[in-house]
C-alpha cells in the first residue's frame, strides 16, 4: 500500500472521518421518459374583456394607493364589473388590437400554443345575432361581443399558429324563467365561429363555477343546479362540435394548504367535489385555475405574499399543492382524463406590482417544469397581455421577463419529460425534456433559487448553457448569457445563443435561471 494512501487511512480511522465520495456524473442520455406534455403545454390568455373592452385591473400607482388604503370609500355597485367586487379597483381598458403586427409576431414566436378566450367577463359577454343593433347592453349581460371582435380573434389564432378555448356565456341573461341554462346564446356563438373559418379546439361550460355568484349565476346557484346546467351543455356539445373537447369544471382557489385562496373572501363558495357529483361523466380533461395568492389589489381578503417570499420553497411548492387537489378529484371521479391548469399566474386580481419583472420569472419557469413532472398536459398563462401578469406590456407590447422565458422555454422544451433523478431541493430545481425538433436531444431547465450559494451539477456530456440573471430580482429587463434580452429594429427577435459547456461540474450562481442543451445526448426515449 503506499504510504500516503496508507496515513490517510489512518488519520481518517483516528478521526473517525471518511474518504470523499466520487459523485457519479448524471447522463442526460440516461434519462428516462416519465410523460407527456401536449406540444401547445405553454398556452397563455388573452381575456375575454380584453377583446370586447371594458373595466379591467386598475394599474399600480398613487390612485390605485389611496384606494387600497380606503378601500371601502365610495364603493358602490357597478353593473360592469364582477358581483362582490370593488368597482373602484378596476378602470377601462379598451379592445386589445389583435392585429397589431409586434403582437403577432411575439405570439407566433410561442407557438403553437392554445389561446384561451374566458375568464369572468365572459359569463356575461353578449355576442348579438346577425344584423341585430344594440342601444344598450341586453338585460342579463354586463358586455358585448362584436362580430368583428370574435372574427378577429380567430383570424388572430390562425396567424399565431394557436388554437382557441373558450367558455360559454352562462349568466341570467342565457337562462329561462326557472334559472335554467339555455342554447340559444352558445348556438349563435358557435354558428358564427364556424361561418368564420374558426374552430373551438377546448372548451370549459362556465368559467370557474366555483365562484358562480361572481361570475353572474343566480345568487342561490348550487351544485345541483351546475349539474343539471352541465348535462344540457353537454348534450349541445355531442350535436354541435363533437370534437371538442370538454374541459371541466375549471375550478379555482382550492389546495391541500391548510387554507384555501377562496375560502378568505365573502363570497359565495361551491365545493368542486359537490359539483363533480352532480355532473355526472362527460369531463375529456379536468381543467382548474392556479393562483398561489391574491394580489395586493384584492388585499382586504387577505392571502398576500410578498416580494420576500417569492424565491422561497413555499411560494414555489404551492403550484403542487393545487395540483394535488384537482388530481385527487379527478382520480375520484373521473379517473384517467388528463389534467389542464387552464388559467394561472403569481396572483390573482390582476397581479402583484412585481409580476412584469425578473423575480416573477423564477415561478413562472419553475411553474412549467413541477406541472409537467406532475401530469399536467396543458398550462395558460394569465394573461398575454393584460395588467402586471402579462407577458407583454398592455401599453405597449414589449416582453417583460417572463415572456423572454416563456420564448426559452418554447425553444428548448420538446413533449417528451424526462427523469433527471434529481429531488427538487432549495437552490437546485432542475428539471428535464427531450430537446424540442432535436432527436436524441436532451434539454435541462436549472434554477437556483438560493439568494446566496452557489450549485453545482457534474454532467457527463458537453452541451450550451443559457443562463437568465437580472442586475436585481425586480428588474424589468433580463440577462442571456450577460447580454440583455430586447427586441431589434422592426421588432426583430434577438439570437438566441448558448455559450459552449464542457463536461464536468457545472456551476450555477444564486438567483438564476439556467437552461441546458444537450443535442447530441443520444437518448433513445428522444425520439
Amino acid at each position: 500500500m503506499p504510504i500516503r494512501l496508507f496515513l490517510l487511512l489512518s488519520i481518517c480511522c483516528l478521526f473517525s472521518c471518511q474518504l470523499p465520495k466520487k459523485v457519479t456524473p448524471l447522463n442526460p442520455a440516461k434519462f428516462t421518459v416519465q410523460g407527456t406534455v401536449d406540444e401547445r403545454y405553454q398556452s397563455f390568455n388573452i381575456e375575454m374583456l380584453e377583446v370586447t373592452g371594458g373595466k379591467f385591473w386598475k394599474p399600480y400607482g398613487p390612485e390605485l394607493d389611496a384606494i387600497l388604503k380606503a378601500p371601502n370609500k365610495n364603493a358602490t355597485y357597478s353593473p360592469d364589473t364582477p358581483s362582490g367586487m370593488n368597482p373602484n379597483l378596476f378602470q377601462y381598458l379598451p379592445p386589445i388590437d389583435l392585429k397589431n403586427s409586434r403582437l403577432e409576431l411575439l405570439a407566433k414566436a410561442l407557438g403553437p400554443s392554445y389561446l384561451r378566450v374566458s375568464g369572468t367577463w365572459a359569463n356575461t359577454t353578449y355576442l348579438p345575432a346577425a344584423g341585430e343593433k344594440l342601444s344598450k347592453i341586453p338585460k342579463g349581460f354586463k358586455g358585448i361581443l362584436t362580430r368583428q371582435q370574435w372574427k378577429g380573434v380567430i383570424d388572430f389564432t390562425k396567424s399565431t399558429d394557436a388554437r382557441i378555448i373558450t367558455s360559454l356565456a352562462t349568466g341570467m341573461g342565457t337562462r329561462d324563467e326557472y334559472g335554467v341554462w339555455t342554447t340559444e346564446h352558445a348556438k349563435r356563438f358557435y354558428d358564427f365561429t364556424k361561418t368564420q373559418g374558426g374552430h373551438i379546439a377546448a372548451i370549459e361550460f362556465m368559467n370557474e363555477p366555483n365562484l358562480a355568484a361572481m361570475g353572474g349565476a343566480p345568487l342561490d346557484y348550487s351544485a345541483q343546479d351546475f349539474g343539471k346546467d352541465f348535462r344540457i351543455f353537454l348534450g349541445f356539445m355531442k350535436k354541435t362540435s363533437a370534437d371538442t373537447i370538454i374541459l371541466g369544471p375549471g375550478s379555482v382557489g382550492e389546495t391541500t394548504r391548510p387554507q384555501s385562496l377562496i375560502y378568505s373572501t365573502d363570497t359565495k363558495i361551491i365545493k368542486t367535489e359537490d359539483m363533480l357529483k352532480a355532473m355526472g361523466p362527460g369531463i375529456e380533461a379536468f381543467s382548474f385555475h392556479h393562483y398561489g395568492a391574491l394580489s395586493k389589489r384584492c388585499q382586504v381578503m387577505g392571502n398576500q405574499v410578498m416580494p420576500s417570499q417569492a424565491l422561497s420553497e413555499d411560494w414555489l411548492g404551492r403550484t403542487d399543492q393545487t395540483t394535488a387537489f384537482y388530481a385527487s378529484l379527478r382520480d375520484k371521479y373521473v379517473p384517467r382524463v388528463p389534467l389542464w391548469n387552464t388559467e394561472t399566474a403569481d396572483a390573482a386580481c390582476g397581479g402583484n406590482p412585481w409580476a412584469g419583472t425578473f423575480l416573477d420569472t423564477f415561478r413562472y419557469l419553475d411553474q412549467l417544469g413541477r406541472s409537467a413532472q406532475q401530469g399536467v398536459k396543458v398550462v395558460a398563462h394569465n394573461t398575454l397581455v393584460a395588467s402586471d401578469y402579462g407577458l407583454l406590456n398592455q401599453n405597449d407590447f414589449t416582453p417583460r421577463p417572463n415572456y423572454w422565458g416563456a420564448l426559452l422555454w418554447r425553444k428548448f422544451m420538446g413533449s417528451a419529460v424526462l427523469d433527471t433523478t434529481l429531488t427538487i431541493k432549495p437552490g437546485l430545481h432542475a428539471y428535464a425534456h427531450c430537446l424540442y425538433q432535436k432527436p436524441g436531444g436532451v434539454a435541462m431547465l436549472v434554477i437556483n433559487n438560493d439568494m446566496k450559494q452557489i450549485s453545482k451539477l457534474n454532467i457527463s456530456q458537453d452541451g450550451e448553457i443559457y443562463t437568465l440573471t437580472g442586475n436585481r430580482l425586480r428588474s424589468k429587463t433580463v440577462k442571456l448569457n450577460g447580454k440583455i434580452l430586447k427586441l431589434g429594429k422592426d421588432d426583430t427577435l434577438p439570437i438566441i445563443k448558448g455559450i459552449k459547456v464542457d463536461a464536468g461540474e457545472i456551476e450555477f450562481a444564486p438567483k438564476t435561471i439556467t437552461f441546458l442543451t444537450f443535442p447530441e445526448a443520444g437518448n433513445v426515449g428522444c425520439p
